[in-house]
């Protein structure tokens, strides 16, 4: 399964602005929780899992996301491509990240937050894999 993004969209009348994605069903979500890194220069990478999803969407400024769908978690293969995603305010994009996959998630604007959601309780299952960020060094 690959990444996707479900578009969403906002409306703006005389009351203010609606932010809304109505393609979005969060059935499977469990829980929920918000990043904001100490500055735009750090790079959260490189950590994902083998068995649950993640969803991402900004909440507050924007983020430079990258994603790689890992051929081998004891071992992966340091010439993987990502995927390269930014996500911002202005609309409420969502991006799915199907398990498999280890991300790199970059600030672009101080004080930027991005929602994730997850399909599993924290500690219900042991599912997360992390790699040094110099790793990939070159794809970041």
């Amino acid at each position: 399964m690959k990444p996707e993004v479900f578009a969403g969209n906002s409306h703006t009348d005389h009351r203010g602005t609606l932010f809304f994605n109505n393609d979005f069903d969060a059935t499977v979500i469990k829980r929920f929780y918000v990043i904001e890194n100490a500055n735009t220069q750090f790079i959260r990478a490189w950590q994902g899992h083998k068995i649950e999803q993640r969803w991402f969407s900004a909440l507050k400024g924007s983020f430079e996301i990258k994603l790689i769908e890992v051929d081998d978690w004891e071992s992966p293969s340091t010439n993987l491509r990502p995927y390269e995603f930014t996500l911002d305010e202005k609309k409420m994009n969502i991006l799915h990240v199907p398990k498999g996959y280890i991300s790199s998630i970059q600030a672009l604007e101080t004080g930027s937050k991005l929602l994730v959601m997850a399909d599993y309780l924290s500690g219900e299952i042991k599912d997360e894999y992390r790699y040094d960020a110099a790793f990939f060094e070159n794809k970041i």
